[in-house]
């Protein structure tokens, strides 16, 4: 490619990436968690199997995963709603991202005790 002509991106696309990415992974949390919750009509016993593996550390870190992209997602969602029907969004919306991030870093470093704590605690003992 000739210099100069890839896009590089910035704030808004990344954010917008990121949007998608999270959705697409809510989405198939879902997916997977109804098919869960079905198998229980079918076969209780391999329903207790599968809920006795979501008690592992990995899961913990994969729902800890979960939590961060439903919070990322539900607050670029407003920041979205902001741009799109407060006048002067369009202006502010890096600002409003970068505002985002943080609210979604400090929320993510409070869920870290409450989400990962009993995996913790399994892994290294209490």
């Amino acid at each position: 490619m000739p210099a100069g002509t890839l896009y590089r991106g910035r704030e808004g696309m990344w954010s917008w990436v990121a949007h998608r990415v999270t959705g697409v992974l809510i989405f198939f949390f879902l997916f997977v968690h109804v098919l869960d919750t079905a198998l229980v009509r079918v076969s209780p016993e391999a329903y207790d199997d599968v809920v006795a593996t979501y008690k592992t550390p990995l899961v913990a870190l994969l729902e800890y995963g979960l939590v961060a992209a439903i919070l990322f997602h539900a607050l670029n969602g407003l920041r979205i709603v902001a741009v799109d029907f407060w006048a002067k969004g369009a202006r502010y919306q890096k600002q409003m991202l970068w505002t985002v991030l943080g609210i979604w870093i400090v929320l993510m470093v409070g869920a870290l005790y409450p989400v990962l704590g009993h995996a913790v605690r399994e892994v290294f003992g209490s």
